[in-house]
């Protein structure tokens, strides 16, 4: 798919079309490239870690098939245009980092990233961390507090109760 047909999907599923899902979308098409796919990642098999919550990531999404839900797009909040790609089945990796870029335009700078190849547009890095592991399912318990079904990993347990973080942190008194 080319990167026009990328970002009118990704518009579709953004909602609208910006720089950032422009820098996504280029994102996305440099990966699969760099990767050697031309399709999204069904399960966990590519997996995306997003320096950012912006725009940009939701080129990724639409594009790659990463998604917080299947545990294959995680946040790792630097600030930065910046996305590391693993393929769990070839073992590749590689961190993109956007370039700095100056435009006079917003025109002239969608027209850029729609018609610039990846390595203009990115820096291509190694991987600064390990492959994340895959994601983990957990069983619930209710809180002893309010009731609420909770993951196991996120109760902590006060005077012997299993009690969620929003309870433990009402600061109410221990639970008898």
């Amino acid at each position: 798919m080319d990167k026009k047909s990328m970002l009118e999907k990704a518009s579709a599923f953004h909602g609208h079309t910006c720089g950032g899902l422009l820098i996504g979308v280029s994102a996305a098409h440099y990966a699969m490239e760099l990767l050697g796919t031309e399709r999204s990642s069904q399960d966990e098999e590519i997996v995306c870690v997003a320096e950012n919550d912006s725009c940009s990531v939701d080129g990724i999404q639409s594009i790659m098939g990463c998604s917080a839900g299947k545990g294959n797009l995680i946040f790792r909040m630097r600030g930065k245009q910046a996305f590391s790609f693993f393929n769990r089945q070839t073992g590749k990796s590689f961190r993109l980092v956007l370039k700095d870029l100056i435009f006079s335009t917003p025109e002239e700078k969608r027209d850029f990233m729609l018609t610039a190849p990846g390595e203009d547009i990115f820096e291509v890095k190694e991987t600064p961390f390990d492959l994340p592991p895959k994601a983990k399912i957990f069983k619930s318990q209710k809180c002893s507090i309010c009731g609420e079904l909770t993951a196991e990993p996120w109760l902590r347990v006060q005077c012997g109760k299993e009690i969620c973080i929003d309870c433990l942190q009402k600061n109410d008194p221990p639970v008898r």
